[in-house]
């Protein structure tokens, strides 16, 4: 027993340490976008599944020769340890044109997909073995251990492999873990042949064991697909609004993995009168935190505890009512395809489905509705009236966060890069105005009638770092003007155009289409600017990169970093190796300016330090609002010329550093951590 302990332990722990790792590596790929890790989870359930099924037919079909069962499962496992390791070619890295869900999923296909499938089959297929060999022993339990493993994999992925070792280092650690259960693998197949051999034909003791009906397989894959519906869309729903980093996406899916283990190591645990009002009182938390409008004046550690601890209710109430009605061990791997084949349903439905139906995230007010549904049909008769009741409730208040969603906005898009939404306010009046909204995070907006509309707003007024380094800079010197190039990596609304004048060239870089689309639909800023304004599509450090290799390098006098994922510019933007590139394409004497505004992360510190590593000047431009337009923002100037920072610092718009030296933050493409910088 210790042995199939041990090997179905290391199988889970790396089943889901691979999960974070190779989101984590492909993320700056795909823009630092949430739908990132939902696609992987997506691919990963989906490989659950083909695992899943690869071990309930090698059993099924083979259950009479267990020689040939062990010489297929080693056999394709050998072939697989020709595929590692599991690092992911840049050659997958994705065009401005190419569909990001398709690249993501090839990508995961190609680099990872055998041997996560063949490590997959261990659980149901190493269970099977033990019941085989030890007929009076359940193998439930080693679920459980399983489980124990997962979760294990995942939590040491953010607090102890991504703090103390590169990317690269990650997906070679794993491959050598990868190989080592191929060995293990081998010993639990010799065991299980010696021992099958002892126990002679009392193994089949439960083959005349009545089946599970169709009802309890339908419920079997209906509560896992609402238990993967919650992970993901409540992930996805966090993450929107905070920032994209693995920690959030190994947490929820922590709870998950914990929510699995208490199930299914012994009955007692699950217990409805317990777990269902807890359930019912963290949604009810989730709705009020919805219902809140604009961005988000709860602190950042008490948002993610109202989603954590809904997602881990819900889910626990999901995997309870599921292990409820498990078979005898002698259905077990179709008991574990049928779980698995309702996780990738939830995958599916949230991944694929939600985007083409929804133009908000609201699959995680789906998936809650319906698994309060699933548990009243679940319940006796005299609890539905109950539950019912509660079900009314919840419509209400989820559907009021939809409503006031869909009817406050007069135009919403989603795609792989989040859901945006344009408002309109005071129509008809002096201060008409339109604003974008990204999630929760507010991207900009402007008043639509003269002469206000000719005014830089929000986070680039005129006493922003922005609208101070324009005024700051020698070529808007008034005796002796120049025209300058200006490149910004984040479109939003356009707002920086406004401060071309004719001569300048403005070259914004935007990764999502429908960005420009609303800019251009909704707003005057591209429209009005008085220079020639130009945005191209794609990733904005992918783009720079790929203009560098065509040998064209734009002379930018000053390059803006202005793109957000979520609240947070994405991390790939922020490292030594970005700014490298971003350097090839300055002027001499040329800036990069960033905005660095945020309610949960500080980004001084990596930049302070970059800088120094660099040997450029930097300094801080903290601008609260002086006008009715103009938002509270924070700005960062780094440079080699000291013209304009010396200039900025005399006319006293320079800001002291909340720390005299900053933090040892160093972040390069194979290391980087937004841990280090959140404000908790």
């Amino acid at each position: 027993m210790p042995v199939f302990i041990l090997t179905i332990f290391l199988s889970a722990f790396l089943l889901f340490q691979v999960q974070p790792i190779i989101a984590r590596y492909i993320l700056p790929w795909f823009g630092g976008s949430p739908a990132v890790w939902t696609t992987c989870m997506l691919f990963f359930q989906v490989g659950l599944l083909v695992g899943y099924t690869y071990a309930h037919l090698l059993v099924s079909k083979l259950r009479a020769e267990p020689k040939i069962q062990i010489a297929v499962h080693l056999g394709l496992l050998a072939i697989s340890l020709l595929l590692l390791p599991v690092t992911p070619s840049e050659s997958f890295k994705p065009t401005a044109d190419s569909d990001p869900t398709l690249g993501v999923l090839k990508l995961l296909a190609a680099t990872v997909g055998l041997p996560y499938i063949f490590i997959s089959a261990s659980g149901p297929l190493l269970q099977h073995w033990f019941s085989e060999a030890l007929p009076g022993k359940s193998p439930y339990r080693l679920y459980a251990v399983s489980n124990f493993g997962s979760l294990l994999g995942l939590l040491s992925y953010p607090f102890l492999f991504q703090p103390a070792f590169g990317l690269t280092t990650q997906t070679v650690f794993w491959s050598i873990g990868y190989g080592g259960y191929a060995v293990a693998a081998g010993v639990c197949a010799w065991l299980f042949l010696r021992k099958r051999q002892l126990a002679g034909p009392g193994a089949e003791r439960e083959t005349a064991l009545a089946r599970p009906s169709v009802r309890h397989r339908l419920l079997w894959i209906a509560f896992a697909a609402c238990g993967s519906v919650i992970l993901l869309a409540g992930t996805n729903q966090m993450t929107q609004d905070v920032s994209v980093t693995p920690v959030f996406w190994v947490l929820p899916l922590a709870l998950y993995l914990i929510t699995l283990i208490i199930a299914f190591d012994h009955p007692r645990w699950y217990r409805r009168a317990v777990w269902i009002p807890l359930a019912i009182v963290s949604v009810a938390a989730l709705a009020a935190l919805l219902n809140l409008e604009g961005e988000l004046p709860v602190h950042l550690t008490i948002q993610v505890a109202i989603f954590l601890a809904t997602i881990f209710t819900v889910c626990m109430v999901c995997h309870g009512e599921m292990v409820r009605l498990k078979p005898a061990p002698r259905f077990l791997t179709s008991f574990y395809l049928s779980v698995s084949l309702g996780g990738a349903l939830g995958g599916v439905l949230v991944s694929l489905v939600a985007p083409a139906i929804f133009n908000g995230y609201f699959e995680l007010h789906a998936g809650l509705v319906l698994t309060l549904i699933l548990v009243a049909v679940n319940l006796g008769p005299k609890r539905r009236i109950l539950s019912f009741a509660l079900f009314a409730v919840l419509v209400v208040f989820l559907g009021r966060h939809i409503y006031l969603q869909i009817n406050g906005s007069i135009d919403a898009r989603r795609n792989f890069y989040g859901v945006l939404r344009v408002y309109e306010h005071y129509v008809g009046e002096p201060d008409h105005q339109k604003e974008l909204y990204h999630g929760r995070i507010d991207h900009g907006h402007q008043f639509l009638t003269d002469p206000f509309n000719r005014i830089p707003s929000s986070y680039f007024g005129k006493h922003s770092g922005a609208g101070v380094f324009f005024r700051m800079h020698p070529s808007r010197d008034s005796h002796s003007p120049k025209p300058m190039k200006i490149g910004v990596l984040g479109l939003g609304i356009g707002t920086l155009a406004n401060y071309a004048q004719p001569g300048d060239e403005v070259r914004f870089y935007e990764i999502n289409p429908d960005v420009e689309i609303l800019a251009r639909k909704h707003f005057l800023y591209l429209e009005h600017c008085k220079g020639e304004v130009e945005v191209v599509l794609g990733d904005g450090r992918t783009e720079l990169e790929r203009e560098l290799q065509r040998g064209e390098p734009q002379q930018f006098d000053v390059l803006f970093l202005d793109a957000f994922s979520g609240d947070s510019i994405p991390m790939h933007l922020l490292t030594r190796e970005a700014f490298e590139i971003y350097e090839k394409h300055l002027k001499p004497g040329g800036h990069i300016v960033a905005q660095i505004t945020n309610l949960h992360v500080d980004l001084s510190d990596p930049l302070r330090v970059l800088a120094a590593d660099l040997g450029k000047e930097i300094m801080h431009i903290e601008a609260p609002p002086r006008e009715a337009w103009e938002f509270y923002s924070r700005w960062i100037v780094i440079g080699d010329d000291r013209t304009v920072i010396d200039r900025i610092h005399a006319a006293g718009y320079a800001t002291d550093w909340e720390r005299k030296e900053p933090k040892p933050v160093r972040w390069t493409d194979d290391y980087s951590n937004l841990l280090e910088v959140m404000y908790w």
